[in-house]
């Protein structure tokens, strides 16, 4: 753990403050976070048993035991869904603790939910423009990542 003192420690809500209303208000915003913690694992939960009642469904229709390949993409789609609500929830569980800025997580989160898009995507009906912009969009949280990965050199190295 971080000391409180160290210069990269980041305190989003400090529970101490000196204004009482403040430090009242950034109470409630850490009991909103909790539920919010709660309720994706509730998501959570729910969506693995929409991911075993889908394939059950898909598996026991006629031809029975046979996936198409709009099976396996919808399949795909719902686990991609379920690891990202994962990912949320590291999000809003590293939100509660005082001295971890996420950004990497968060960034790695949005590459996951845009390369799910991607995955899903039906290019007999999506414009060039639409896979120009998405791939922008790749790009950019690449470099980001990529960025926010880099491991400052320590002083005096060359």
């Amino acid at each position: 753990m971080i000391p409180s003192n160290h210069p990269s420690t980041h305190e989003e809500l400090p529970v101490e403050h000196e204004d009482p209303l403040i430090k009242v208000l950034h109470s409630a915003i850490h009991f909103a976070v909790r539920i919010l913690a709660v309720l994706m694992t509730l998501v959570i939960l729910w969506s693995v048993a929409d991911v075993i009642v889908v394939l059950y469904k898909r598996l026991m229709a006629p031809p029975y035991l046979f996936l198409n390949i709009d099976d396996i993409l919808a399949l795909f789609s719902t686990f991609l869904i379920t690891l990202i609500g994962i990912e949320i929830f590291v999000n809003i569980t590293l939100y509660i603790r005082k001295d971890v800025l996420p950004v990497k997580l968060v960034i790695a989160t949005a590459l996951m939910a845009i390369a799910r898009k991607i995955i899903v995507l039906d290019y007999k009906q999506v414009t060039p423009d639409f896979i120009y912009a998405t791939a922008a969009v790749v790009l950019a949280l690449g470099i980001t990542y990529w960025l926010v990965s880099l491991k400052p050199k320590a002083p005096g190295s060359a």
